[in-house]
Formats: C-alpha cells, sequence, structure tokens
C-alpha cells in the first residue's frame, strides 16, 4: 500500500526542517526539569497553548486573576486541553471520535443547541474527509510526526467540519498527533504560542495548504516544523523557570 503522505518528504527542504524540530523537541525532552518534574512542565506548556489557541481565534487569551473564565472561546479551549491525556487513547484508536468529544468540549458555550455538538457539519466531502483524515492517525501512513501532525492540523483548519471552534479543534488535534506519533510524548512543546506570534504568516501557510497547490502545501509545512522549533524554545522557558524556583 503507498503512503499517502511519502511524497512530502520530498518537497525541498522538508526533510530538513522534519530534522530540526526533532532535535529541538528531543533537546527539551533532555533538560534536567523534564526529567523527573515533566508533569508541572507539561501541565504549563498546556495552559499556555490553550491560551495561545484562544487567542488565534481572537479571543482575550488572558485568563482573570481569579480564574473564573467567562470568554467563551478560552474556556473552550481550556477544557480541551485539560482533556487531551486522558482523550489520547481514543484518539489512537478512533481518531473521529475524538474529534466529536473535542467538538462538545470548545464548543460548548458557542451553541444554541446543544444537540450540535460533537456533529461534523452534513456533506459527504466532510464524512468523506474525515475519514481519510482518521486512518492517517490510526495507521495509513509512516510520516513523520511533525509531517503528519502538521496535515492533520492544515486538514481540519481546511475542512472547517464543524459549525464552530474549528481552529481549536484543528490545533489540539495537531497537539494530540505530536504526542501519539512519538515526537512530542510528554506534550512539552508548544508551537501554539509560535502560530499566535505570527498569526498572519500562520494564516497565510494555513490557505496554502488548503489550495493544495505544491508550493502551499510545502510552505505550510516548513511554517508547522518552525512553529514546532519555536514552540520547543518556549518549552526550554518553561524547564528554566521551573529549575530556578
Amino acid at each position: 500500500m503507498t503512503d499517502p503522505l511519502a511524497p512530502l518528504l520530498d518537497l525541498p527542504g522538508v526533510t530538513e526542517a522534519v530534522r530540526s524540530a526533532r532535535e529541538a523537541v528531543d533537546a527539551v525532552h533532555r533538560h534536567a526539569a523534564n526529567r523527573t518534574g515533566w508533569p508541572a512542565t507539561a501541565a504549563e506548556a498546556s495552559v499556555r497553548a490553550a491560551r495561545a489557541s484562544a487567542g488565534i481565534d481572537g479571543a482575550d487569551p488572558e485568563i482573570p486573576e481569579g480564574g473564573e473564565v467567562d470568554e467563551p472561546v478560552l474556556a473552550g479551549s481550556l477544557r480541551v486541553a485539560e482533556a487531551l491525556g486522558p482523550l489520547l487513547p481514543t484518539w489512537e484508536r478512533a481518531p473521529l471520535q475524538a474529534l466529536a468529544r473535542l467538538h462538545v468540549l470548545a464548543a460548548a458555550d458557542l451553541v444554541s443547541d446543544p444537540d450540535d455538538l460533537g456533529r461534523p457539519r452534513p456533506g459527504d466531502d466532510v464524512a468523506t474527509r474525515l475519514e481519510l483524515l482518521g486512518q492517517l492517525v490510526t495507521g495509513a501512513t509512516k510520516a513523520p510526526g511533525p509531517v503528519l501532525a502538521a496535515v492533520i492540523h492544515g486538514e481540519l483548519l481546511a475542512l472547517k467540519a464543524f459549525p464552530s471552534a474549528d481552529g481549536v479543534i484543528a490545533r489540539a488535534a495537531a497537539r494530540l498527533t505530536m504526542i501519539s506519533s512519538g515526537l512530542d510524548p510528554k506534550g512539552l512543546s508548544v508551537p501554539e504560542v509560535a502560530c499566535y506570534r505570527k498569526l498572519n504568516q500562520y494564516r497565510t501557510a494555513a490557505d496554502g495548504f488548503a489550495s493544495g497547490e505544491t508550493d502551499g502545501v510545502r510552505e505550510w509545512l516548513l511554517f508547522s516544523c518552525e512553529a514546532v522549533e519555536t514552540g520547543a524554545k518556549e518549552a526550554a522557558g518553561i524547564a528554566d523557570a521551573a529549575v530556578g524556583e
């Protein structure tokens, strides 16, 4: 069976970008703070990822001093972040079920009809593309983690499978893919922060991927690998702060 993502590794610069992303994430996993204290640094990374993801979609990413979050996009993003660990086995076994659960969590405060939660929008193209995406997650490709995460992320952004919260869902699915693929098994990297800081470039690259044009797909892959690498630097800062406490 032909690997559907194998040709992506032949695009100029992609193999090198994948290598750099992997090396950056591997390095942060070796950080002294992450050898035994990684649950604390991973928890901080998860919160930063959720805040950045909400910010990308236009929400105020700041958590109020009292800790009670009323902003619906941020509240949903934080719920999603909290659920990723428990949801990982479902993602690996039944990714479409996991995506439905992500929508329930992300969009709970965004829909007027609770029956709309967890339901992809109608259309054969949506069902077909989600099924193909699920096959990638469950073993239809041997593509390295940075490539697979980028494709999952870009495809969900392009497809807009749900009536709301698709951005938060796409970035959460990419995070699950980074963990499940072994790229970032402890969930330490924070590529969401890199995407938030380079928001215009993020959106342009995502549009390029959605176009299906070779150059657009390549630019998205390169941007995604760079975001992982920058996210590893963010993770290193979290680890440095943990050592200094």
